[in-house]
This record gives structure tokens, C-alpha cells and sequence, in this order.
């Protein structure tokens, strides 16, 4: 039986919302400051995003599909660690399974700073919005929430690292605290939920190579030291 638990949030946050736009060489954002900087997810995904293009372009049905279970899947997670009510008769049945394989890990969470947390610096060169920073099982954490097909192996999912290593630097200079683990769960439509654990450091080397790719590949990007 369902029973939906109440996550406890703390009100530390600095965080700012942050605008963004589309171009050639992926998303970027614009600070207070007017300076432009690359998502998180365009720095560490570019390499990759020809292969996707293509795929999405061989495979429109299934692309539309896994973008929607993606969406409806993200928006649920964050609502239900947010505390909003969640009916599970008003959920589409994929989803729905996904969200309930995937609850006891949640469950996990707590002290929650936020949610879809939009993060920005000049010192790492990125931009981006963190899908939770909260306590898992005691240790602050970044958690990324996924939804994927079939299973995944850790050496598939590096970019899912370096993203979760930027976010944690821009968490650690906004609020002076200093993230302990990296997350990512994962709900499988085999029926499987799968959570990989890492700590940032072990990726900043791997993160300053591909920021520092990156600008050399767009050279337009704006400057930073590679902290």
C-alpha cells in the first residue's frame, strides 16, 4: 500500500532562477552579471549529442516516448519530495510503476535543501539546475533522478558523474557546504531500481578536462578558470 512520506525541508538556499537559451552549441544561461555560461549538460554531453540526434531522427516514436516518461516521471519525483499530494490513480501506469519501484530509495531522503536548484559559476564555467540537494541516507547529497529502458552499467553513465560533480562545486560556493556523495537513481522499465554512489572529488579531474574541451571545441564560450 501506498504511504506517501513528508521530507523535511531546510530554508538555506541562495539560489536564484536563471535565463536561458538555445544555440548551436547547446544551452547556455545569462547571470545577473549579463556573462553567459554553458548548461552543465551541454559541457558534458556535446561528445554524445550527434549519436542522440541521430537516434531521435531514426527513432521519432520511441524518442517522443522516453522524453514524455522522462518529463512525467522527473516532474512526479520532485513534486512527491516537495510534499505535494500525490494521487496515483491520476498517473499514467508506466510512470506509475517507475515511481513505486523507485519510492523506497526516495524514501531515503531527507532534509531537503531543494529541488530542480538552478546553480551557476564563474569559477567551474557552468550553469545548470540540480534535480535534488538533500541528505540520502544521512550524507548530503546531489541526487539525480533517471528513468531508462533497460539496466545501465556505471562506465555508460560518466556524464551523469561530471554533472553531478559540477553541480556539487556550485553548491559548495553558494551555501559554503560541502556535498559528500553523488546519487543517481534509477527507475528501469525491466522492473529494476538501480542507485550509484560516488564521491565528487574522484570526478573534478575528469569535469576540468571536459569544460576545458569544451571551450577549446566553442571558443566563444565565456572564460573561467578551471577552478
Amino acid at each position: 500500500m501506498f504511504k506517501q512520506k513528508t521530507f523535511n525541508h531546510t530554508d538555506i538556499t541562495k539560489s536564484n532562477d536563471l535565463l536561458s537559451e538555445d544555440t548551436e552549441s547547446g544551452r547556455y544561461y545569462t547571470l545577473t552579471n549579463g556573462k553567459k555560461l554553458p548548461s552543465v549538460t551541454t559541457v558534458t554531453g556535446w561528445k554524445k549529442n550527434q549519436f542522440f540526434l541521430k537516434w531521435r531522427a531514426n527513432n521519432p516514436k520511441e524518442a517522443k516516448r522516453v522524453t514524455r516518461r522522462g518529463n512525467l516521471l522527473h516532474n512526479l519525483l520532485e513534486d512527491y519530495v516537495n510534499n505535494e499530494t500525490i494521487t496515483l490513480k491520476d498517473i499514467p501506469p508506466l510512470e506509475c510503476d517507475l515511481f513505486l519501484q523507485m519510492q523506497p530509495e526516495i524514501d531515503k531522503i531527507d532534509n531537503v535543501r531543494g529541488c530542480e536548484l538552478a546553480l551557476a559559476s564563474e569559477v567551474v564555467g557552468v550553469a545548470g539546475r540540480a534535480d535534488c540537494i538533500a541528505e540520502y541516507d544521512g550524507k548530503l547529497s546531489i541526487i539525480d533522478f533517471k528513468g531508462s529502458t533497460k539496466k545501465k552499467y556505471k562506465n555508460n553513465i560518466e556524464n551523469y558523474f561530471l554533472q553531478a560533480t559540477a553541480y556539487s562545486l556550485m553548491w559548495q560556493e553558494l551555501a559554503e557546504e560541502k556535498i559528500e556523495q553523488i546519487v543517481i537513481i534509477i527507475g528501469c522499465e525491466t522492473g529494476d531500481t538501480q542507485v550509484f554512489t560516488d564521491t565528487p572529488i574522484n570526478w573534478v579531474r575528469s569535469l576540468q578536462r571536459e569544460i576545458k574541451e569544451y571551450r577549446e571545441k566553442f571558443p566563444q564560450t565565456e572564460s573561467a578558470s578551471l577552478f
